[in-house]
């Protein structure tokens, strides 16, 4: 059930997932639903833990491996395509607050910061500006995504073009610390 609300979350968008629609798309009646979440905000947290799950997979797998450039690329596009394909699942991510440290929004998200956390550790960073380096590369490739999920690029120049951009930009910047 939750991967199917996450299938249509990323058709309609997280904002216009109801339960009655789940229910529809399942051909149930909604309130059968309840008996397996309590509630939309119930589904809306499994569902985000569903996809840092998926996201950490990705980006996991593309960085094993690699290191410095190579590592950074492949997981900010692996994460980049991730959030393209699944707009509404990754969503759901976003301001999720886990209940515990074992609550599973915070294990798949602690999974998926190790995989940024290996990029960085290609790079000579200060132990001490880790959280810094790792907030700055997750909000470059989160904001990038997000934008290109949401159509957000209307002008002229190659997208691709330009997240090769925030790409070296990224290696630069890192590097230079």
């Amino acid at each position: 059930m939750v991967a199917a609300g996450a299938a249509l979350a990323d058709e309609v968008g997280l904002a216009n997932l109801t339960m009655g629609l789940l229910a529809e798309r399942l051909g149930v009646r909604a309130p059968s639903l309840y008996k397996h979440v309590g509630g939309l905000d119930d589904l809306n947290r499994r569902i985000a833990a569903l996809a840092l799950d998926e996201a950490a997979d990705a980006v996991g797998g593309a960085v094993r491996g690699l290191a410095g450039r190579d590592a950074l690329a492949a997981a900010a596009r692996a994460f980049r395509a991730f959030v393209v394909e699944h707009p509404g699942r990754y969503a759901a991510t976003i301001g999720v607050e886990p209940s515990g440290p074992d609550d599973p929004p915070a294990t798949a998200g602690r999974r998926l910061l190790d995989a940024f956390m290996a990029v960085l550790r290609g790079y000579e960073i200060a132990d001490a500006d880790v959280d810094h380096a790792l907030r700055m590369l997750r909000s470059l490739c989160h904001g990038f995504a997000t934008l290109q999920a949401a159509n957000g690029f209307q002008w002229s120049a190659d997208i691709d073009e330009s997240f090769e951009w925030l790409i070296v930009f990224a290696d630069r910047g890192l590097r230079a610390m």
